[in-house]
């Protein structure tokens, strides 16, 4: 007879808690950021969002305390005065009235992204891919110029324009006439390069592969050719970042206007909302109704694009 001889159970191992620990320590990086970015992120939609309030409120409650995040009762008034010439004042909105600010900032705004889409792109494709003496060096000369303050180069620019020969009832010296100043050349034509574009736009086409370009070479495309139909279309993102920047920063523009302009119909929307703040007098309800419409285009702009303006952040090398 054969025994049979059993081993004895083993005793129950304790569960590892080594692969919780990765688990616990996302949650607890998780909730830090949580912690850091949502009362961030308040402190910066709440201006907005007040300023989105106070455009339907009646005059007297837009500065009660404490603030009224809804309107107990809205009204359109501000809006309405905004656009109403006649409410607004003729001498305050110019000739054709807050819609003339607008259209003047959409096409000044329109127009300066544009240039520089396509000069920054140009500028941007020959540091990147192309090879001549002194390049790199010429490239950190740009790149010095983004250290220089825009109040340095005021005055400089200013000369400039006003002296642009047979403009403005200039002569040939650029004496006699004011040039560029009060004119839509003014405007457009100071901010049709940028620096940081090109800076931009030149990190992103390093990423493209030279034998995209050389296949295009070899096939008979020109240079000229080879930018605009080989390394253009690659660079959309790098586009659409460096068209929300530019299309922000031109609307959003009071200095360089206030300077430049002196007549009325030639006003753009920060210009034509400055005067509504006028000493004991500023009207409020129409001030904040606006600059809520003033802010709609940015927007929508960067609402349109935002998928891709992060994508050509990202790719360019301009993480934070």
């Amino acid at each position: 007879m054969t025994a049979t001889v059993k081993d004895p159970p083993a005793a129950p191992q304790q569960a590892s808690t080594a692969p919780r620990r990765p688990v616990v320590a996302r949650r607890l990086w998780l909730t830090f950021c949580y912690a850091i970015l949502v009362p961030g992120a308040i402190l910066f939609v709440a201006p907005f969002a007040w300023l989105v309030s106070a455009s339907f409120q009646h005059v007297g409650d837009i500065f009660s305390w404490p603030p009224q995040w809804i309107p107990k009762n809205p009204t359109l008034d501000g809006y309405k005065g905004f656009f109403d010439i006649g409410k607004a004042g003729e001498d305050a909105q110019g000739s054709e009235g807050a819609w003339r600010w607008f259209l003047n900032s959409a096409f000044v705004a329109t127009s300066v992204t544009v240039l520089q889409l396509f000069f920054n792109a140009l500028a941007a494709y020959t540091f990147a891919k192309r090879k001549f003496p002194g390049r790199d060096a010429i490239f950190l000369l740009f790149l010095a110029t983004m250290m220089v303050p825009p109040q340095v180069t005021l005055i400089p620019n200013y000369l400039v324009l006003k002296h642009i020969p047979f403009f403005g009832g200039n002569d040939v010296l650029g004496n006699g006439g004011h040039g560029w100043l009060d004119s839509y050349w003014g405007l457009i034509l100071p901010g049709a390069v940028s620096a940081f574009g090109i800076f931009l736009l030149r990190q992103y086409m390093m990423s493209i592969p030279d034998e995209l370009l050389d296949a295009a070479r070899i096939d008979g495309a020109g240079e000229f050719r080879v930018f605009w139909k080989v390394v253009l279309p690659l660079s959309g993102p790098a586009l659409a970042a460096t068209a929300i920047f530019t299309f922000t920063y031109a609307w959003e523009d009071f200095l360089w206007p206030l300077i430049v302009i002196s007549s009325s119909d030639k006003y753009t929307a920060p210009l034509g909302l400055a005067l509504f703040v006028v000493k004991n007098r500023t009207s409020w309800n129409l001030l904040m109704a606006g600059s809520v419409v003033a802010t709609l285009p940015m927007v929508i702009t960067f609402l349109v694009f935002q998928r891709r303006f992060i994508q050509g952040i990202s790719m360019s090398g301009l993480k934070g």
